[in-house]
Protein backbone atom coordinates (compact mmCIF):
# COMPACT_ATOMS: atom_id res chain seq x y z
CA UNK A 1 0.00 0.00 0.00
CA UNK A 2 0.85 3.30 -0.67
CA UNK A 3 -0.91 6.68 0.26
CA UNK A 4 0.02 10.40 -0.88
CA UNK A 5 -1.64 13.62 -0.46
CA UNK A 6 -1.19 14.55 -4.29
CA UNK A 7 -2.76 12.11 -6.18
CA UNK A 8 -3.88 8.49 -7.00
CA UNK A 9 -0.94 8.70 -9.50
CA UNK A 10 1.44 10.13 -7.35
CA UNK A 11 0.70 7.46 -5.14
CA UNK A 12 1.53 4.76 -7.37
CA UNK A 13 4.78 6.71 -7.67
CA UNK A 14 5.48 6.90 -4.39
CA UNK A 15 5.37 2.63 -4.45
CA UNK A 16 8.22 2.92 -6.19
CA UNK A 17 10.15 4.16 -3.53
CA UNK A 18 10.15 0.34 -2.30
CA UNK A 19 10.97 -1.51 -5.37
CA UNK A 20 11.03 -5.25 -5.60
CA UNK A 21 12.45 -5.70 -1.92
CA UNK A 22 9.88 -7.78 0.41
CA UNK A 23 8.71 -7.01 4.17
CA UNK A 24 11.72 -8.53 5.65
CA UNK A 25 13.84 -6.26 3.75
CA UNK A 26 11.75 -2.94 4.48
CA UNK A 27 11.82 -3.84 8.31
CA UNK A 28 15.24 -4.56 8.21
CA UNK A 29 16.20 -1.00 6.24
CA UNK A 30 13.93 1.13 8.44
CA UNK A 31 15.60 -0.46 11.80
CA UNK A 32 19.07 0.10 9.89
CA UNK A 33 17.84 3.98 8.88
CA UNK A 34 16.71 4.43 13.14
CA UNK A 35 20.42 2.91 14.53
CA UNK A 36 22.34 5.07 11.98
CA UNK A 37 20.10 8.48 13.75
CA UNK A 38 20.00 7.08 16.84
CA UNK A 39 23.71 5.98 16.87
CA UNK A 40 24.94 9.56 16.47
CA UNK A 41 24.45 10.49 19.59
CA UNK A 42 26.30 7.60 22.03
CA UNK A 43 26.03 7.14 25.77
CA UNK A 44 28.00 5.11 28.19
CA UNK A 45 28.09 4.57 31.72
CA UNK A 46 23.98 4.70 32.95
CA UNK A 47 21.52 2.31 34.00
CA UNK A 48 19.78 0.39 31.83
CA UNK A 49 17.09 2.26 32.59
CA UNK A 50 18.94 5.76 31.43
CA UNK A 51 19.99 4.36 28.83
CA UNK A 52 16.27 3.28 27.30
CA UNK A 53 14.98 6.54 28.46
CA UNK A 54 17.43 8.56 26.76
CA UNK A 55 17.30 6.66 23.66
CA UNK A 56 13.12 6.74 23.80
CA UNK A 57 13.08 10.48 24.39
CA UNK A 58 15.89 10.54 21.35
CA UNK A 59 13.60 8.68 19.04
CA UNK A 60 10.33 11.06 19.86
CA UNK A 61 12.69 14.16 19.22
CA UNK A 62 12.95 13.35 15.75
CA UNK A 63 9.05 12.24 15.13
CA UNK A 64 8.16 15.66 13.94
CA UNK A 65 7.37 17.83 11.50
CA UNK A 66 5.93 15.51 9.40
CA UNK A 67 7.58 15.93 5.99
CA UNK A 68 4.61 16.54 3.43
CA UNK A 69 6.14 17.00 0.42
CA UNK A 70 6.81 14.24 -2.32
CA UNK A 71 8.94 13.73 -5.28
CA UNK A 72 6.75 13.86 -9.06
CA UNK A 73 7.84 12.30 -12.10
CA UNK A 74 10.68 14.17 -12.75
CA UNK A 75 12.52 13.87 -9.34
CA UNK A 76 11.69 17.37 -8.37
CA UNK A 77 10.14 18.20 -4.97
CA UNK A 78 6.36 19.14 -5.07
CA UNK A 79 3.94 19.05 -2.09
CA UNK A 80 -0.05 19.71 -1.59
CA UNK A 81 -0.79 23.07 -0.40
CA UNK A 82 -3.39 22.56 2.93
CA UNK A 83 -3.26 26.38 2.15
CA UNK A 84 -4.95 26.90 -1.02
CA UNK A 85 -5.64 22.95 -2.22
CA UNK A 86 -2.97 23.72 -5.44
CA UNK A 87 -0.46 21.38 -6.48
CA UNK A 88 2.70 23.56 -5.99
CA UNK A 89 6.51 22.87 -6.35
CA UNK A 90 9.04 23.15 -3.20
CA UNK A 91 9.00 21.72 0.65
CA UNK A 92 6.07 21.78 2.66
CA UNK A 93 5.63 20.65 6.61
CA UNK A 94 3.11 20.15 9.16
CA UNK A 95 2.19 18.76 12.19
CA UNK A 96 3.92 21.32 14.64
CA UNK A 97 3.28 23.35 17.54
CA UNK A 98 5.74 25.93 17.48
CA UNK A 99 4.18 26.53 20.81
CA UNK A 100 6.09 23.73 22.10
CA UNK A 101 9.22 22.67 19.65
CA UNK A 102 10.24 26.48 19.89
CA UNK A 103 11.77 25.76 23.06
CA UNK A 104 14.06 22.60 22.32
CA UNK A 105 13.24 20.46 19.42
CA UNK A 106 14.22 23.63 16.62
CA UNK A 107 17.06 24.75 18.93
CA UNK A 108 18.21 20.75 19.12
CA UNK A 109 17.82 20.52 14.85
CA UNK A 110 19.88 23.24 14.32
CA UNK A 111 22.61 21.67 16.33
CA UNK A 112 22.05 17.80 15.04
CA UNK A 113 20.07 18.48 11.75
CA UNK A 114 21.05 21.88 10.03
CA UNK A 115 19.95 20.57 6.93
CA UNK A 116 16.91 19.36 7.56
CA UNK A 117 15.91 22.91 9.74
CA UNK A 118 17.12 24.50 6.09
CA UNK A 119 14.36 22.48 4.29
CA UNK A 120 12.08 23.18 7.15
CA UNK A 121 12.21 27.14 6.50
CA UNK A 122 12.19 26.83 2.91
CA UNK A 123 8.69 25.33 3.14
CA UNK A 124 7.92 28.10 6.01
CA UNK A 125 8.24 30.40 3.00
CA UNK A 126 5.66 28.56 1.41
CA UNK A 127 3.36 28.95 3.83
CA UNK A 128 4.22 32.56 4.06
CA UNK A 129 3.11 32.59 0.21
CA UNK A 130 0.16 30.40 -0.31
CA UNK A 131 -1.62 31.77 3.28
CA UNK A 132 -0.24 34.93 3.68
CA UNK A 133 1.19 33.65 7.56
CA UNK A 134 3.82 31.70 8.96
CA UNK A 135 2.14 28.76 10.80
CA UNK A 136 1.90 28.65 14.25
CA UNK A 137 0.35 24.99 14.60
CA UNK A 138 0.08 23.56 11.08
CA UNK A 139 -2.36 20.24 10.95
CA UNK A 140 -1.89 20.21 7.86
CA UNK A 141 -2.86 23.79 7.64
CA UNK A 142 -2.86 26.64 9.96
CA UNK A 143 -4.84 25.05 13.38
CA UNK A 144 -6.57 27.40 15.84
CA UNK A 145 -4.50 25.66 18.45
CA UNK A 146 -2.53 27.82 21.62
CA UNK A 147 -1.33 30.90 21.61
CA UNK A 148 2.17 33.29 20.50
CA UNK A 149 3.93 34.33 17.64
CA UNK A 150 7.01 31.84 17.96
CA UNK A 151 7.34 31.10 13.93
CA UNK A 152 9.35 34.20 15.26
CA UNK A 153 11.69 32.36 17.14
CA UNK A 154 11.85 29.32 15.22
CA UNK A 155 13.00 31.78 11.48
CA UNK A 156 15.53 33.85 13.41
CA UNK A 157 17.08 30.65 15.46
CA UNK A 158 17.92 29.16 12.02
CA UNK A 159 19.70 31.95 10.37
CA UNK A 160 21.30 33.29 12.75
CA UNK A 161 22.77 29.82 13.80
CA UNK A 162 23.98 29.37 10.02
CA UNK A 163 21.07 28.24 8.24
CA UNK A 164 21.43 29.53 4.77
CA UNK A 165 19.80 28.37 1.06
CA UNK A 166 16.22 29.72 1.18
CA UNK A 167 14.29 32.69 1.14
CA UNK A 168 15.31 34.71 4.11
CA UNK A 169 14.18 38.17 3.26
CA UNK A 170 10.37 37.44 2.36
CA UNK A 171 10.68 35.04 5.80
CA UNK A 172 11.35 38.21 7.70
CA UNK A 173 8.39 39.79 5.55
CA UNK A 174 6.42 37.19 7.27
CA UNK A 175 7.53 37.81 10.69
CA UNK A 176 6.94 41.38 10.63
CA UNK A 177 3.52 41.22 8.84
CA UNK A 178 2.80 38.79 11.50
CA UNK A 179 3.75 41.42 14.21
CA UNK A 180 0.59 43.46 12.84
CA UNK A 181 -2.12 41.53 11.47
CA UNK A 182 -3.88 38.26 13.19
CA UNK A 183 -5.65 35.50 10.38
CA UNK A 184 -9.15 36.43 9.65
CA UNK A 185 -10.09 32.92 10.72
CA UNK A 186 -7.53 30.99 12.50
CA UNK A 187 -6.73 33.14 15.65
CA UNK A 188 -4.17 31.38 16.88
CA UNK A 189 -1.93 32.33 13.59
CA UNK A 190 -0.22 35.81 13.48
CA UNK A 191 -0.87 37.91 16.71
CA UNK A 192 -4.25 37.98 17.84
CA UNK A 193 -4.39 41.40 20.40
CA UNK A 194 -1.93 42.78 18.10
CA UNK A 195 -3.57 46.37 18.25
CA UNK A 196 -3.49 46.37 22.29
CA UNK A 197 0.90 44.85 22.24
CA UNK A 198 1.85 47.82 19.47
CA UNK A 199 -0.15 50.48 21.28
CA UNK A 200 -0.03 49.78 25.28
CA UNK A 201 2.87 47.46 25.21
CA UNK A 202 0.64 44.53 26.40
CA UNK A 203 -2.61 42.62 26.12
CA UNK A 204 -5.35 43.37 28.77
CA UNK A 205 -7.23 41.48 30.49
CA UNK A 206 -10.26 42.59 30.39
CA UNK A 207 -10.78 43.14 26.29
CA UNK A 208 -12.26 39.63 26.29
CA UNK A 209 -8.92 38.32 24.80
CA UNK A 210 -8.22 35.01 26.97
CA UNK A 211 -4.72 33.93 27.95
CA UNK A 212 -3.45 37.35 27.36
CA UNK A 213 -0.88 38.20 29.77
CA UNK A 214 0.67 34.61 28.39
CA UNK A 215 0.30 36.13 24.62
CA UNK A 216 2.41 39.45 26.07
CA UNK A 217 5.04 37.51 27.13
CA UNK A 218 5.48 35.03 24.18
CA UNK A 219 5.68 38.14 21.91
CA UNK A 220 7.73 40.42 23.74
CA UNK A 221 9.99 37.30 23.01
CA UNK A 222 9.33 36.76 19.66
CA UNK A 223 10.33 40.63 19.41
CA UNK A 224 13.78 39.95 20.67
CA UNK A 225 14.16 37.38 18.29
CA UNK A 226 12.77 39.52 15.48
CA UNK A 227 14.88 42.38 16.96
CA UNK A 228 18.35 40.16 16.58
CA UNK A 229 17.37 38.93 13.12
CA UNK A 230 16.89 42.59 11.51
CA UNK A 231 20.24 43.38 12.73
CA UNK A 232 22.12 40.68 11.17
CA UNK A 233 20.23 41.57 8.01
CA UNK A 234 20.83 44.93 8.00
CA UNK A 235 17.01 46.40 8.12
CA UNK A 236 16.28 50.23 8.63
CA UNK A 237 17.03 51.47 11.97
CA UNK A 238 14.30 52.95 12.80
CA UNK A 239 12.69 48.84 12.28
CA UNK A 240 15.66 47.56 14.37
CA UNK A 241 14.51 49.85 17.51
CA UNK A 242 10.95 49.58 17.64
CA UNK A 243 11.67 45.65 18.20
CA UNK A 244 14.41 46.52 20.47
CA UNK A 245 11.94 48.25 22.69
CA UNK A 246 8.96 45.88 22.35
CA UNK A 247 10.89 43.46 23.16
CA UNK A 248 10.97 45.50 26.96
CA UNK A 249 6.96 44.62 27.21
CA UNK A 250 7.20 41.67 29.45
CA UNK A 251 8.16 44.90 32.14
CA UNK A 252 4.17 45.84 32.24
CA UNK A 253 3.09 42.62 33.60
CA UNK A 254 5.41 42.33 36.55
CA UNK A 255 3.78 43.39 39.59
CA UNK A 256 6.03 44.07 42.65
CA UNK A 257 3.18 43.64 45.04
CA UNK A 258 3.82 39.38 44.31
CA UNK A 259 7.05 39.31 42.57
CA UNK A 260 4.93 37.76 39.99
CA UNK A 261 3.45 38.39 36.37
CA UNK A 262 -0.40 39.79 35.96
CA UNK A 263 -2.61 40.42 33.95
CA UNK A 264 -3.18 44.10 33.76
CA UNK A 265 -6.23 45.74 32.48
CA UNK A 266 -6.54 48.50 29.61
CA UNK A 267 -6.53 51.68 31.90
CA UNK A 268 -2.94 50.40 33.14
CA UNK A 269 -4.51 48.57 36.61
CA UNK A 270 -3.69 44.75 37.02
CA UNK A 271 -6.65 42.52 37.44
CA UNK A 272 -8.31 41.75 40.37
CA UNK A 273 -8.94 39.58 41.89
CA UNK A 274 -5.36 37.82 41.76
CA UNK A 275 -4.60 34.17 42.30
CA UNK A 276 -1.53 32.87 41.26
CA UNK A 277 -2.31 29.36 41.69
CA UNK A 278 -5.02 29.91 39.09
CA UNK A 279 -4.48 28.20 35.97
CA UNK A 280 -6.01 29.20 32.33
CA UNK A 281 -7.61 32.61 32.39
CA UNK A 282 -4.54 35.57 31.96
CA UNK A 283 -2.05 32.10 31.25
CA UNK A 284 -1.99 29.08 29.15
CA UNK A 285 -1.92 25.62 30.26
CA UNK A 286 -0.12 27.27 33.80
CA UNK A 287 -0.71 29.96 36.21
CA UNK A 288 1.84 32.76 37.20
CA UNK A 289 3.99 30.69 38.64
CA UNK A 290 4.58 28.73 35.74
CA UNK A 291 4.52 31.64 33.30
CA UNK A 292 6.54 34.30 35.32
CA UNK A 293 9.94 32.78 34.34
CA UNK A 294 9.19 33.23 30.70
CA UNK A 295 11.65 36.26 29.89
CA UNK A 296 14.04 34.43 27.79
CA UNK A 297 15.82 37.33 26.75
CA UNK A 298 16.75 39.36 29.62
CA UNK A 299 16.50 37.10 32.60
CA UNK A 300 18.95 39.51 34.30
CA UNK A 301 15.92 42.28 34.02
CA UNK A 302 13.62 40.35 35.45
CA UNK A 303 16.41 39.08 38.33
CA UNK A 304 16.16 43.09 38.94
CA UNK A 305 12.23 43.81 38.77
CA UNK A 306 12.24 40.97 41.74
CA UNK A 307 14.70 42.81 43.51
CA UNK A 308 17.80 41.26 42.76
CA UNK A 309 19.51 37.89 43.08
CA UNK A 310 18.72 36.62 46.88
CA UNK A 311 15.13 37.78 46.43
CA UNK A 312 15.23 35.71 42.74
CA UNK A 313 16.74 32.97 44.37
CA UNK A 314 14.06 32.60 47.05
CA UNK A 315 11.04 33.02 44.49
CA UNK A 316 12.89 29.99 42.23
CA UNK A 317 13.48 28.22 45.38
CA UNK A 318 9.79 28.54 46.51
CA UNK A 319 8.45 26.98 43.00
CA UNK A 320 9.37 23.78 44.68
CA UNK A 321 8.43 24.70 48.30
CA UNK A 322 4.93 25.47 47.79
CA UNK A 323 1.94 22.56 47.45
CA UNK A 324 1.13 21.34 44.05
CA UNK A 325 -2.28 23.34 44.80
CA UNK A 326 -4.27 24.80 42.07
CA UNK A 327 -7.68 26.97 40.86
CA UNK A 328 -9.13 25.26 38.37
CA UNK A 329 -12.03 27.67 37.90
CA UNK A 330 -11.18 28.95 34.48
CA UNK A 331 -11.64 25.52 33.31
CA UNK A 332 -14.46 24.32 35.51
CA UNK A 333 -11.91 20.92 36.18
CA UNK A 334 -8.79 19.96 36.92
CA UNK A 335 -7.40 19.57 33.45
CA UNK A 336 -4.76 16.69 32.92
CA UNK A 337 -1.85 18.98 33.19
CA UNK A 338 -3.34 19.96 36.89
CA UNK A 339 -3.10 16.12 37.92
CA UNK A 340 0.38 15.81 36.35
CA UNK A 341 1.87 18.65 38.60
CA UNK A 342 -0.18 17.08 41.73
CA UNK A 343 0.67 13.40 41.08
CA UNK A 344 4.58 14.12 40.16
CA UNK A 345 4.76 15.87 43.28
CA UNK A 346 6.96 18.47 43.10
CA UNK A 347 5.50 22.02 44.38
CA UNK A 348 4.40 24.20 41.95
CA UNK A 349 7.13 22.76 39.31
CA UNK A 350 4.99 21.48 36.43
CA UNK A 351 7.26 19.73 33.83
CA UNK A 352 4.37 18.01 32.62
CA UNK A 353 3.93 21.19 30.35
CA UNK A 354 5.64 23.54 28.37
CA UNK A 355 5.89 27.14 30.40
CA UNK A 356 8.35 26.13 32.71
CA UNK A 357 10.51 24.05 31.41
CA UNK A 358 13.78 26.29 31.07
CA UNK A 359 13.15 27.22 34.82
CA UNK A 360 15.36 24.99 36.41
CA UNK A 361 18.02 26.78 34.65
CA UNK A 362 17.57 29.85 35.38
CA UNK A 363 19.72 29.61 38.87
CA UNK A 364 22.51 29.61 36.77
CA UNK A 365 21.63 33.88 36.21
CA UNK A 366 21.46 34.19 39.84
CA UNK A 367 25.38 33.16 40.90
CA UNK A 368 23.53 29.62 42.14
CA UNK A 369 24.22 26.68 39.37
CA UNK A 370 24.36 24.25 41.96
CA UNK A 371 20.92 24.18 42.40
CA UNK A 372 20.31 23.88 38.97
CA UNK A 373 22.50 20.62 38.55
CA UNK A 374 20.15 19.01 41.91
CA UNK A 375 16.78 20.05 40.41
CA UNK A 376 18.13 18.89 37.15
CA UNK A 377 18.98 15.55 38.07
CA UNK A 378 15.77 15.11 40.16
CA UNK A 379 13.39 15.43 37.10
CA UNK A 380 15.67 13.44 34.95
CA UNK A 381 15.03 10.96 37.68
CA UNK A 382 12.00 11.30 38.69
CA UNK A 383 9.63 12.80 35.92
CA UNK A 384 10.87 10.49 33.08
CA UNK A 385 11.02 6.44 32.92
CA UNK A 386 10.98 3.73 30.22
CA UNK A 387 7.78 2.05 31.45
CA UNK A 388 4.61 2.89 29.98
CA UNK A 389 3.96 5.35 32.66
CA UNK A 390 7.58 7.05 31.90
CA UNK A 391 6.25 10.40 30.47
CA UNK A 392 5.21 13.05 33.46
CA UNK A 393 2.84 14.71 30.90
CA UNK A 394 2.34 16.37 27.58
CA UNK A 395 5.06 15.16 24.85
CA UNK A 396 3.75 17.83 22.41
CA UNK A 397 5.89 17.02 18.90
CA UNK A 398 8.95 16.17 20.73
CA UNK A 399 9.52 19.20 23.55
CA UNK A 400 9.30 17.27 26.59
CA UNK A 401 11.67 14.58 25.04
CA UNK A 402 14.05 17.43 23.44
CA UNK A 403 14.49 18.51 27.09
CA UNK A 404 15.66 15.15 28.67
CA UNK A 405 18.21 15.03 25.63
CA UNK A 406 19.59 18.46 26.05
CA UNK A 407 19.57 18.30 29.63
CA UNK A 408 21.02 14.64 29.66
CA UNK A 409 23.90 16.24 27.55
CA UNK A 410 24.60 18.66 30.08
CA UNK A 411 23.16 21.94 28.58
CA UNK A 412 19.84 23.08 27.95
CA UNK A 413 18.27 26.26 24.95
CA UNK A 414 16.96 28.70 27.79
CA UNK A 415 17.41 31.36 24.50
CA UNK A 416 16.95 30.67 21.30
CA UNK A 417 17.94 33.09 19.14
CA UNK A 418 21.19 33.60 21.02
CA UNK A 419 24.54 31.75 20.29
CA UNK A 420 24.38 30.01 24.18
CA UNK A 421 23.43 26.69 25.85
CA UNK A 422 23.13 27.03 29.40
CA UNK A 423 24.41 24.69 31.64
CA UNK A 424 23.12 21.89 33.87
CA UNK A 425 25.11 18.63 34.42
CA UNK A 426 25.35 15.95 32.38
CA UNK A 427 23.98 12.46 33.00
CA UNK A 428 26.11 10.26 31.74
CA UNK A 429 29.88 9.17 32.61
CA UNK A 430 30.72 10.01 28.66
CA UNK A 431 28.65 10.53 25.73
CA UNK A 432 29.87 11.17 22.20
CA UNK A 433 27.88 13.16 19.85
CA UNK A 434 28.67 13.45 15.94
CA UNK A 435 27.65 16.35 14.63
CA UNK A 436 26.40 16.44 10.40
CA UNK A 437 29.43 18.80 9.50
CA UNK A 438 31.91 15.47 11.04
CA UNK A 439 32.57 16.97 14.08
CA UNK A 440 32.11 15.22 16.98
CA UNK A 441 31.02 16.73 20.79
CA UNK A 442 32.59 14.68 23.80
CA UNK A 443 31.38 14.96 26.95
CA UNK A 444 33.51 13.26 29.74
CA UNK A 445 32.13 12.99 33.40
CA UNK A 446 33.64 9.88 34.59
CA UNK A 447 32.83 10.27 38.56
CA UNK A 448 29.12 11.19 37.63
CA UNK A 449 26.57 9.22 39.67
CA UNK A 450 23.65 9.90 40.77
CA UNK A 451 25.43 11.12 44.12
CA UNK A 452 27.89 12.78 42.07
CA UNK A 453 25.37 15.17 40.24
CA UNK A 454 27.60 18.38 41.41
CA UNK A 455 29.83 20.16 38.90
CA UNK A 456 33.19 20.59 41.12
CA UNK A 457 35.27 22.04 37.95
CA UNK A 458 34.81 22.19 33.96
CA UNK A 459 37.46 21.97 31.12
CA UNK A 460 36.08 22.83 27.81
CA UNK A 461 38.40 21.82 24.96
CA UNK A 462 41.32 20.98 27.51
CA UNK A 463 41.26 24.48 29.36
CA UNK A 464 39.50 25.43 32.74
CA UNK A 465 35.82 26.95 31.84
CA UNK A 466 34.07 28.88 34.59
CA UNK A 467 31.09 30.22 32.71
CA UNK A 468 27.54 29.01 33.31
CA UNK A 469 27.13 28.32 29.32
CA UNK A 470 28.97 27.35 26.53
CA UNK A 471 28.55 28.41 22.90
CA UNK A 472 26.82 27.07 19.83
CA UNK A 473 29.54 27.86 17.35
CA UNK A 474 32.33 26.15 19.73
CA UNK A 475 30.10 23.16 19.87
CA UNK A 476 29.86 23.49 15.94
CA UNK A 477 33.51 23.37 15.77
CA UNK A 478 34.18 20.43 17.51
CA UNK A 479 34.60 20.23 21.49
CA UNK A 480 35.87 18.06 24.42
CA UNK A 481 33.62 18.87 27.84
CA UNK A 482 35.18 17.21 30.60
CA UNK A 483 33.30 17.45 33.79
CA UNK A 484 34.66 17.01 37.33
CA UNK A 485 31.33 15.90 39.56
CA UNK A 486 31.03 15.67 43.04
CA UNK A 487 29.27 14.97 45.44
CA UNK A 488 28.98 18.36 47.24
CA UNK A 489 27.92 21.94 45.36
CA UNK A 490 30.63 23.67 44.43
CA UNK A 491 28.97 27.00 45.67
CA UNK A 492 31.86 29.47 44.44
CA UNK A 493 32.13 28.12 40.62
CA UNK A 494 29.40 30.03 38.10
CA UNK A 495 28.95 32.61 41.26
CA UNK A 496 30.89 35.12 39.41
CA UNK A 497 28.14 37.44 36.97
CA UNK A 498 30.88 37.33 34.60
CA UNK A 499 30.19 33.54 34.72
CA UNK A 500 26.13 33.90 33.92
CA UNK A 501 24.55 33.59 30.23
CA UNK A 502 23.60 36.82 28.24
CA UNK A 503 20.81 38.84 29.47
CA UNK A 504 18.98 41.82 27.79
CA UNK A 505 19.67 44.34 30.35
CA UNK A 506 23.23 43.59 31.48
CA UNK A 507 24.57 42.68 27.44
CA UNK A 508 23.16 45.51 25.12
Amino acid sequence: MASSFISREQAERNLEEIGNSDFESIKTQGRDIWNKELGRMIVDGGSMDETRTFYSTLYRTLLFPRKFYEYDANGEVVHYSPYNGKVLPGYMFTDNGFWDTFRAVFPFFNLMYPSLNEKIQAGLVNAYKESGFLPEWASPGHRSVMIGNNSATLVADAYLKGARGYDIETLYEALVHGTENVHPEVEATGRLGHQYYNELGYVPYDVGINENAARTLEYAFADWTIWKLAKELNRPNKEIKRFRERSQNYRHLFDPETNLMRGKNKDGSFQKPFNPLKWGDAFTEGNSWHYSWSVFHDVQGLIDLMGGKTSFVQMLDSVFVQPPDFDDSYYGFPIHEIREMQIMNMGQYAHGNQPIQHMIYLYNYAGQPWKAQYWIREVLNRMYTPNPDGYCGDEDNGQTSAWYVFSSMGFYPVTPGSDQYVLGAPLFPKMTIELENGNKITVDAPENSDDNRYIKGMFFNGKPWDKNFVNFHDLMDGAHLEFIMDDRPNESRGADPEAYPYSFSRDE
